[in-house]
């Protein structure tokens, strides 16, 4: 199963979005996210890859979505709200060809353009409505193996 964290960063009313340069979805919009790493908590994993993606220093404030997608290999995504902490945007070498600030209704107007549609417009749509579950809900357990 895979599980992929990331963020919405909102800043002045726009929301920053990658664009992809993987093969399988090269040029497409995307949230700042990517695979959980081993041994690592999920809000970690989510200021990692927003951080390597963006180069943006944030703060997890609430949880946007959780979304499960059933295919080949399920996976489940935790997408938090985030406060921007220090922001000298800089895509990710290799990885990300742009990074760009989109007002929602832009971003929503990209239509096809993004990566996975459906789950970014309801992320998206989560965090402009207001609608952030609390950090709280996400129990964190340490434990030593």
């Amino acid at each position: 199963m895979a599980i992929i964290v990331g963020g919405v960063v909102e800043k002045d009313g726009k929301y920053l979005l990658v664009q992809e340069s993987k093969q399988k979805c090269y040029g497409k919009w995307n949230l700042p996210a990517g695979h959980l790493d081993a041994n690592e908590i999920i809000s970690e994993g989510a200021i990692r890859e927003i951080k390597e993606e963006t180069n943006c220093d944030v703060e997890l404030t609430g949880i946007c979505s959780i979304t499960s997608q059933r295919r080949d290999e399920p996976s489940v995504y935790f997408v938090f709200a985030t406060k921007l902490l220090t922001c000298d945007v800089k895509p990710q070498e290799g990885e990300i060809l742009e990074a760009k600030w989109f007002t929602y209704e832009e971003a929503l107007a990209l239509g096809d353009q993004l990566r996975a549609p459906e789950w970014i417009i309801h992320t998206l749509t989560m965090h402009h409505d207001g609608k952030i579950m609390p950090l709280d809900t996400i129990n964190v357990i340490e434990r030593k193996l």
